[in-house]
C-alpha cells in the first residue's frame, strides 16, 4: 500500500497522523495547542501539521509520547475531531435527502497555505465551498489539479519591485495521500493524446467529511513535457492550458469512474471545466447504448455551470487546430462530425474558423448557469445574449448565487469565541435565521474591546512580517529594527489587499499622494493602512502599481503609518480581515464579478468601504458602510479622479470622524453601531452556508431529479427531447405570425394573432405576448390560448391572450418558441420568432 508516511510515529501518538491528515484543522483550532507544544517555532513557520511531524527530531516526539498532560489534550482533540466526522450534519436533518453526489470541478483550490494550489479568489471560493460542505454534510467530491508549483511567491526586491519564486510543492510534505483503487493499489488512470497514453497519478485530501481528489501527470511513465502538464497552475501557453483543462474535465471523470463515484449532479467552478460536459456525454452513449446527442440531452440536465468572468477577454478559447488535435482521438467514439462538436464552443456554430471557447461549451453543456452576485448576473446577460439571438437580454437563461465565505475559516480566536457566546457553538453549521438578533445583542464596550484586540494583534503581526522580510532581502539593521515600531495599536487601520491589476484599481487611494499622506500623518486623528497584494508575473502594468505604493511608503513622513506586506496569501489574509477596521476595495465597475474580500471582515466587525460594484452593490446599507457610487463606465476620462475624491471625502468626513469620536468610556458609539449592524446584517448572508444552501435548494435537487427522469427507462426521456428538438428545428422555418388585432373590454385589452406552425403542433410551441420594460412598468410576458384551427391552413390557429390596459396594446408583441415540460429553455433550444 503506497503512503505519503516517511516515519513511524509511537504508538500513543499515532492518532496525530489521522488530525494532520484531515484538512478540519485549517478551521477548527481545537488542534492547534497540540502542534504548537510539538513544536512553535516548525508551526508558527509553517502551520502544516502534516509537515511539522515529517521535520520535528524523533527524541521529541518519543518525549511528548510519555507526556500525561499531552497525552489528555490528544485524547481530547481527536474525540472532538471524530465526533464532527460522526455527527449527521445539517443535510441528514432534511427531509429530501435524494442528491445523490455532487461532483465539484476547479482548476484550483485554496483551502491552506500548507496545501497551495490556488492563485486567487476562484481557489479560495472553492475551498470554502468544500469546507462548507463538510459542515453542512453535503454528499459532495471537489476535483482538481496537484501542482508541482503552484502559483508564484512574490519577492519585492531592494528597489521594490516585484520579483517571483516557484518553490516545489513536496507531496510528502503536503497533508494528503494516495487514493487507493478497488486493488488497493495507488490509483492512476489512463488518458489518450495523440500518439501515446498520459499517466495520472490520484491523490486524496482529506476536508472534514468532503473528499478532494487531486490529478497529477508528474508519473515516471510520461514523457517530460507531459510530467510537466500540471507542473504550475495557469502555466505556459495555449496547448498547456488545453491540456491541463483535458485532465481535468476528461481526466477528472474516468477518476471518480475508477473511485466507484458517480455523480449526479457536476458543478463546473468556471469554464476550465468545460470539457466534462463531453465526457460525461460520452461516457452515458457507451453505458446506455444512446447516440451522442441523446446522451447530450441526458447528461447535461445534471451540469450546473458557474460562470466568474465579467468580460469575454477572460474566457478560454482555443484554436480549432489545436483542438482538432486532441480530439482526434475521440471523435469517433461520439460519431458525429467533428464540425458538429467543434460547433458547441463556438459563438456562432457555422463559422469553422471560430476559436474553441470553453465558456460557451460550458453554457450549451449545462442545463443551469449562474453567475455570482445579482450584478454579475445583468453583466452576463448582456455579455452571453449573442449565443441566445433575438432574446431579450433579461431572458438570457442565467440566474445568480451570490457568493459567500466559509466564516469558520476568517474569524479570529477572538470573535469566535464572541460568536459562540452569542449564538452557539453550531451556529454556521445549520439555519442562520437566529443569527442576527443574537450578534446584535452584544453590548458597545464588547464589541470595541473585539475591535482593539484584533487591531492590537494585526500590528503585532504586521511589524514581525515586515522585519523578516527586510531581513530576507538584506536591508540594513537599523530598517529591519525600525519594522518594530511601524504602525500603532490604537490607529484606524485601513486595509487593502488583492491582486494588483489595472481594473481593480488599487491605486485608486494613491490617486493625490499629498493627501492620503495629510490623512495618515494627522497629529490629532492619524490613519493606518496596510497594503498587500500581487501582479500576474506578465502584468507589468500591475508591477508598477506595486512599485508606486512602495516609493509611497518610503516618504519620511509616511513610512511609520503605511505598509506593503509582500507576498499576499491565504495565511496573510486572514490576519488582515481578522484586524483592520475598514476594508477598501475600488474596482472598476461592472468588472468585479463578486469580490469576497471584503465578506471576511464581517464576522471580525470590520467595515466596508467600497465601490457599489459586485456584491457591496447588493449588500451596502449607510448603516453598514460606507459605499462609492462609482463614476467609472460614464465615458468621463475624470472618472478615477471623481471617485478617488469621493473615497478621500469620505474617509475624511465620516470614517475618521466616526472611529475618533469617542464619549466619556472612550467607546466610540456611532462607530460600533455599525460594526454590530454589520455584524448581524451582512455576516450571515455573505456565508457560504447561506451560498451553498441556496445552490442545493435552487440548482442541485433541480438538476438531480431532471437527470433521473431523463436516464431512466433506457433514457426514453432524453430520447424523446432529441427526436423534439430534431423535429422543432426542421419546421422552424414554417413558423410565422399574422397581424395582432387588440380591443378592449372590461379593463383589459384582448390580443388576438393567427399563428401558423407548418409541420408543427401547439403542443411543442408556446405563444406569448411579450412587453418590454419602460420607465414605472415590469416587463410582462404572457402566455396566449389556442383557439380555433384557421380554415384552409396546416396548423394554423388563432391564439389569444388577454392583458392588463395600464399600458398601451402596442407594447405587447407575440412570439413563438420551443416548448416541452421537460426542456431547460431556451438554455437547451434557443430558438425564438417574432412577429415582424
Amino acid at each position: 500500500m503506497p503512503s505519503a508516511t516517511p516515519r513511524p510515529l509511537p504508538d500513543s501518538l499515532v492518532a496525530l497522523r489521522e488530525l494532520a491528515l484531515n484538512l478540519h484543522w485549517t478551521w477548527s483550532h481545537a488542534s492547534d495547542v497540540l502542534w504548537r507544544r510539538i513544536d512553535d517555532e516548525l508551526w508558527q513557520r509553517t502551520e502544516n501539521p502534516w509537515a511539522l511531524l515529517q521535520n520535528v527530531p524523533q527524541s521529541r516526539l518519543e518525549k511528548l509520547a510519555e507526556d500525561a498532560a499531552f497525552a489528555g489534550e490528544l485524547r481530547h482533540a481527536i474525540d472532538e475531531h471524530r465526533s464532527y466526522l460522526q455527527e449527521a450534519g445539517w443535510y441528514a436533518r432534511q427531509p429530501e435527502q435524494d442528491l445523490g453526489t455532487v461532483a465539484y470541478f476547479s482548476m484550483e483550490f485554496g483551502l491552506s497555505e500548507a496545501v497551495s494550489l490556488y492563485a486567487g479568489g476562484l481557489g479560495v471560493l472553492a475551498g470554502d465551498f468544500l469546507k462548507t460542505a463538510s459542515d453542512l454534510g453535503l454528499p459532495v467530491v471537489g476535483v482538481g489539479l496537484l501542482y508541482q508549483e503552484g502559483y508564484f511567491r512574490q519577492i519585492i526586491d531592494a528597489g521594490g519591485r516585484q520579483t517571483e519564486a516557484y518553490p516545489n510543492n513536496e507531496p510528502a510534505s503536503l497533508p494528503i495521500q494516495p487514493a487507493l483503487g478497488a486493488d488497493g493499489e495507488w490509483l492512476k488512470v489512463g488518458l489518450r493524446l495523440p500518439g501515446r497514453t498520459l499517466f495520472l497519478r490520484v491523490w486524496q485530501a482529506n476536508v472534514g467529511r468532503v473528499r478532494l481528489y487531486l490529478l497529477d501527470s508528474n508519473d515516471i511513465r510520461n514523457g517530460a513535457a507531459d510530467r510537466g502538464i500540471t507542473a504550475q497552475l495557469y502555466g505556459g501557453g495555449a496547448e498547456m492550458r488545453l491540456l491541463q483543462e483535458i485532465v481535468l474535465g476528461v481526466g477528472g471523470l474516468a477518476m471518480l469512474e475508477a473511485l466507484g463515484v458517480e455523480p449526479t449532479v457536476c458543478h463546473l467552478n468556471e469554464g476550465h471545466a468545460a470539457l466534462v460536459t463531453l465526457e460525461r456525454a460520452r461516457r452515458f452513449m457507451r453505458r446506455a447504448g444512446t447516440s451522442f446527442w441523446e446522451a447530450w440531452w441526458a447528461t447535461r440536465a445534471g451540469n450546473v455551470f458557474t460562470t466568474h468572468t465579467p468580460v469575454a477577454a477572460g474566457f478560454d478559447a482555443f484554436p480549432p487546430s489545436l483542438v482538432y488535435k486532441y480530439s482526434r482521438d475521440y471523435v469517433g467514439d461520439f460519431a458525429i462530425p467533428p464540425r458538429e462538436l467543434l460547433a458547441l464552443g463556438r459563438r456562432d456554430p457555422r463559422d469553422d474558423d471560430e476559436p474553441f471557447n470553453m465558456v460557451h461549451l460550458a453554457l450549451r453543456g449545462c442545463a443551469q448557469t449562474n453567475a455570482v452576485s445579482a450584478l454579475h448576473g445583468e453583466v452576463s446577460r448582456h455579455l452571453f445574449g449573442p449565443l441566445y439571438p433575438r432574446w431579450p437580454t433579461r431572458e438570457v437563461p442565467l440566474r445568480h448565487v451570490t457568493n459567500g465565505v466559509h466564516v469558520p475559516s476568517w474569524d479570529s480566536v477572538w470573535s469566535d469565541r464572541l460568536w459562540t457566546t452569542c449564538c452557539g457553538k453550531e451556529r454556521w453549521r445549520g439555519e442562520l435565521d437566529v443569527l442576527p438578533e443574537s450578534i446584535a445583542a452584544a453590548d458597545d464596550e464588547t464589541l470595541w474591546a473585539l475591535a482593539t484586540t484584533q487591531r492590537r494583534d494585526l500590528v503585532d503581526y504586521a511589524r514581525e512580517r515586515l522585519a523578516w522580510h527586510l531581513g530576507q532581502r538584506g536591508e540594513s539593521p537599523a530598517l529591519v529594527a525600525e519594522a518594530a515600531q511601524v504602525l500603532d495599536p490604537n490607529i484606524l487601520t485601513l486595509g487593502l489587499a488583492r491582486r494588483f491589476a489595472g481594473y481593480k484599481r488599487p491605486n485608486l487611494l494613491l490617486h493625490d499622494a499629498d493627501r492620503l499622506a495629510r490623512l495618515l500623518c494627522d497629529a490629532q486623528r492619524p490613519v493606518q493602512l496596510i497594503v498587500a497584494g500581487k501582479a500576474h508575473p506578465q502584468d507589468e502594468q500591475g508591477k508598477r502599481l506595486i512599485h508606486a505604493w512602495i516609493e509611497f511608503m518610503r516618504r519620511p513622513g509616511v513610512r511609520m503609518r503605511a505598509v506593503f506586506l509582500e507576498d499576499y496569501d491565504m495565511a496573510l489574509a486572514q490576519r488582515l480581515v481578522q484586524g483592520v477596521d475598514v476594508w477598501i476595495n475600488t474596482p472598476q465597475p461592472p468588472w468585479e464579478a463578486c469580490g469576497t474580500s471584503g465578506m471576511k471582515v464581517l464576522v471580525n466587525g470590520g467595515l466596508n468601504l467600497s465601490v457599489l460594484d459586485g456584491w457591496w452593490a447588493e449588500a451596502y446599507d449607510p448603516a453598514c458602510g460606507w459605499g462609492i457610487e462609482s463614476a467609472a463606465g460614464r465615458d468621463d476620462a475624470g472618472a478615477d479622479a471623481a471617485d478617488a475624491d469621493c473615497l478621500y471625502r469620505i474617509l475624511e468626513r465620516e470614517v475618521v470622524p466616526d472611529f475618533y469620536d469617542r464619549d466619556a468610556r472612550g467607546v466610540p458609539r456611532r462607530w460600533v453601531a455599525r460594526m454590530r449592524a454589520s455584524m448581524s446584517r451582512l455576516a450571515p448572508r455573505f456565508s457560504s452556508n447561506r451560498m451553498l444552501r441556496e445552490y442545493l435548494q435552487r440548482f442541485y435537487r433541480v438538476a438531480a431529479a431532471a437527470l433521473r427522469r431523463r436516464t431512466d427507462d433506457g433514457a426514453r426521456l432524453a430520447r424523446d427531447l432529441r427526436a423534439w428538438q430534431t423535429a422543432v428545428e426542421a419546421r422552424w422555418h414554417e413558423v410565422r405570425l399574422g397581424d395582432v388585432e387588440a380591443k378592449r373590454e372590461e379593463g383589459a385589452w384582448r390580443l388576438s394573432v393567427p399563428v401558423y406552425l407548418g409541420g408543427l403542433t401547439p403542443d411543442m410551441v408556446r405563444v406569448e405576448a411579450y412587453a418590454d420594460p419602460a420607465p414605472e412598468r415590469e416587463g410582462a410576458c404572457e402566455p396566449m390560448r389556442c383557439g380555433d384551427a384557421i380554415p384552409g391552413s396546416v396548423h394554423g390557429y388563432l391564439y389569444e391572450a388577454r392583458v392588463p390596459d395600464a399600458r398601451p396594446a402596442a407594447d405587447y408583441t407575440p412570439r413563438i418558441r420551443p416548448w416541452h415540460a421537460e426542456a431547460f429553455l431556451p438554455a437547451e433550444l434557443a430558438l425564438i420568432t417574432w412577429q415582424r
